[in-house]
Formats: structure tokens, sequence, C-alpha cells
């Protein structure tokens, strides 16, 4: 599914248009990217939790030519579903 597919979905079960729909989820992203810039975790109930998280720096090596380099630390975005949400997907629902 794609952004448009998507927007349109949400729009008919919402019964908002296709335009009011676009900026209200444009609005809930960016209120999320805000929320990880601070370091906090979002919950969205009943689906899952979408967390930062550190990786550290670390040595690695490129199988190519075995030059060994230091990757630099980084912060990568997580999600962890929720108990209902893993098992509707186990269940095939």
């Amino acid at each position: 599914m794609n952004n448009k597919e998507f927007i349109a979905e949400l729009a008919s079960r919402t019964g908002f248009s296709a335009k009011d729909t676009q900026t209200l989820v444009n609005n809930i992203v960016n209120a999320m990217g805000d929320a990880f810039q601070e370091d906090n975790a979002v919950l969205v109930p009943n689906f899952g939790v979408f967390e930062t998280k550190k990786k550290m720096e670390r040595i690695m090596v490129n199988p190519a030519s075995g030059q060994r380099m230091l990757v630099p630390p980084k912060l990568v975005l997580n999600f962890k579903p929720n108990q209902t949400l893993k098992e509707k997907l186990k269940g095939g629902e």
C-alpha cells in the first residue's frame, strides 16, 4: 500500500476529506519525529512502541578488500509490536 492508497483508505474510514487526512497524517509524523529528536518513545495503543536506540561505534571489515573501517555511533529507530498485534499477525487475521 503506497501513501496515496493509505490516505484514501484512512479518509474513507474517518469521513474526512483526503486533503484533511493528509494534513493529519503529516502532523502525526512530524510530532513523532520531534519526540524521537528528544529521545522519547512513542506508544501507539494496540499497535506498538517506536523508540530510538543508540548503536555503538564498531569496527567493520570490507569483505572485498579486507580493509578495516571504524563505523561511527548512530541512532536507529526501533519498533516493538504490541502482543495483540503479534498474535493477530501469527494467526493470519
